[in-house]
């Protein structure tokens, strides 16, 4: 799946910065009934709008069904990140470093998939996150989803990331 979601950011990134956007990422999920869901995050300074989701879930619907590239049938949502924004690149983990955030990895790392701590940085191709329990260093390949941990107190106070 990494290599067909690889495919459809490449295809879908020229047209959402052309349209002014930022393409966070993409992920696949699953409703209850098992349907498949293509979900795109998109950004943009001061904040993404249903209007901004329209537009850009438009663009990228006609786009997709001239190029058909997913088999099957699947559902399309454009969303904003949100304040429990996800992780896709190194390029995330670098813009938020000092900020919590929650991490599942694909495969076990001495006995864990789930972490959670504050992004200390990257090194190479590895996550530094420092946990309760120490800082580890989690391979940027093996993580599966990541999202920042939404500090509400800032929140409520008006303070944005």
């Amino acid at each position: 799946m990494r290599q067909v979601s690889k495919a459809l950011i490449e295809l879908l990134q020229p047209v959402v910065t052309g349209l002014g956007y930022e393409l966070v990422g993409i992920e696949w999920a699953a409703d209850t009934r098992g349907q498949r869901i293509l979900r795109v995050y998109i950004d943009v300074e001061g904040g993404v709008t249903v209007d901004d989701c329209e537009q850009v879930s438009q663009q990228i619907s006609a786009l997709l069904d001239v190029e058909d590239p997913i088999p099957g049938h699947y559902v399309l949502e454009v969303s904003s990140p949100g304040v429990d924004r996800p992780l896709f690149t190194l390029d995330h983990y670098r813009r938020f470093r000092g900020e919590e955030a929650r991490v599942l990895l694909a495969r076990p790392q001495d006995g864990q998939r789930r972490f959670r701590g504050v992004i200390e940085g990257v090194e190479d191709d590895r996550i530094r996150l420092k946990t309760r329990q120490g800082t580890v260093s989690l391979p940027f390949d093996e993580i599966e989803k990541a999202r920042l941990v939404p500090d509400y107190q800032a929140i409520m106070k008006g303070q944005r990331r």
